[in-house]
C-alpha cells in the first residue's frame, strides 16, 4: 500500500481552496500525489446508473479537460464518477478521488483497481476520515462538499430528481463555483436532476469549450481543434459531433446531408482515423 499522508487543508497549495468552505475539514488524509500548485480543477459527478449517452459524454469531457491540463475531481463511485476518472487517466492527465471513508480500503470494492490506477498514474485519493474509518450513511453526502470545494466548477452528468449528485451541485453553488449540467431528454429519469439545475440557472454543457470559456478562457487559445474535414460534408459532420451530437441520423439531418452522403463521409473519416464508431450508428471524434 502506498504511503498515507496527513495534512491540514491549508498546508497544500492545491487543497488550500477548501480552507474557506463551510464545515471545513480539520484534516485530510491522502495517498498518491497531489498537484504541487493550485491548477484549474473540475468536478465531474453524476448518477451511479448512467445511460450510454451519459457515459460517452462524461468520458469525452473528462478526457478533453485532462488533455488541457485541468485536474478532474470526482468521488470514485460507480457510474459517472468512475467514467470521469478513466477519461482523465486515458488522456494521461491528473485525477483526484475523494472518498467517504478511510483511504486505506478503497470503496466501492468494484472500483479498487481503478483507485490503484489513479495512484499508479500520478493522481491522488483523499478523505477527511482517518484510515480504518468505515463507510457510513451520510458520509458520502458530506464528502461532496470537498469534491466541489476542490474544484473551480461542478459538472453534473445525469442525475435523478432526488439524487446525492445534486448535493454536490448545491455545495458548489453555495461555495460560489460555476455549475454546469448536461441537457437530456425530458422523458429520461436520469435527466430530471440536470433539467432541474438548468431551470435554476446552471449552465448547459455541450463541449469542453463551454467549460473552458468560464474557468480558463486563456486555455481556449491553446485548444487544438484538430481535423476539420477534407470536404464540406465532412466539415459539417465534424461541427455536429463537436456540438455534442453523436447519433448518426441526427448528425446527418443537422448537417443537411443525405443518408448516402453521410455514410460515405463517415466511412472515409473512420478510415482516416478522425472519427470513431461507438456502435448503433453513433460517432465521436478521436
Amino acid at each position: 500500500m502506498s504511503k498515507i499522508n496527513k495534512i491540514l487543508p491549508r498546508e497544500s497549495e492545491f487543497t488550500s481552496v477548501i480552507g474557506s468552505i463551510a464545515h471545513m475539514p480539520t484534516k485530510l488524509y491522502y495517498r498518491g500525489v497531489l498537484p504541487e500548485k493550485r491548477v484549474k480543477s473540475v468536478a465531474i459527478v453524476g448518477t451511479r446508473k448512467p445511460t450510454a449517452y451519459g457515459q460517452e459524454f462524461a468520458y469525452k469531457l473528462a478526457r478533453e479537460l485532462a488533455e488541457k491540463g485541468v485536474v478532474v475531481v470526482s468521488g470514485l463511485a460507480l457510474g459517472i464518477d468512475a467514467v470521469a476518472h478513466r477519461g482523465a487517466l486515458d488522456a494521461g492527465g491528473v485525477t483526484v478521488a475523494v472518498l467517504g471513508s478511510g483511504i486505506d480500503d478503497i470503496t466501492p470494492r468494484t472500483n479498487k483497481r481503478l483507485g490503484e490506477r489513479i495512484l499508479d498514474e500520478g493522481g491522488a485519493i483523499l478523505s477527511e476520515y482517518e484510515p480504518g474509518h468505515p463507510a457510513m450513511p451520510g458520509q458520502f453526502l458530506a464528502r461532496n462538499r470537498i469534491v466541489s470545494g476542490l474544484s473551480d466548477a461542478v459538472i453534473v452528468i445525469e442525475a435523478a430528481k432526488r439524487s446525492g449528485t445534486l448535493a454536490t451541485a448545491s455545495y458548489g453553488l453555495n461555495q460560489g463555483k460555476s455549475v454546469f449540467a448536461l441537457p437530456g431528454r425530458v422523458s429520461d429519469a436520469m435527466s430530471a436532476g440536470c433539467l432541474a439545475l438548468l431551470k435554476q440557472g446552471a449552465t448547459p454543457v455541450a463541449c469542453v469549450e463551454d467549460v473552458l470559456e468560464v474557468i480558463a478562457p486563456e486555455k481556449l487559445e491553446q485548444v487544438t481543434l484538430g481535423f476539420d474535414g477534407d470536404s464540406e460534408v465532412e466539415r459539417k459532420i465534424v461541427k455536429m459531433i463537436r456540438s455534442g451530437v453523436n447519433d448518426g441520423e441526427v448528425i446527418a439531418a443537422g448537417a443537411g446531408v443525405s443518408v448516402g452522403e453521410f455514410n460515405q463521409a463517415v466511412t472515409m473519416m473512420e478510415l482516416k482515423g478522425t472519427i470513431r464508431a461507438l456502435g448503433a450508428n453513433r460517432w465521436m471524434l478521436r
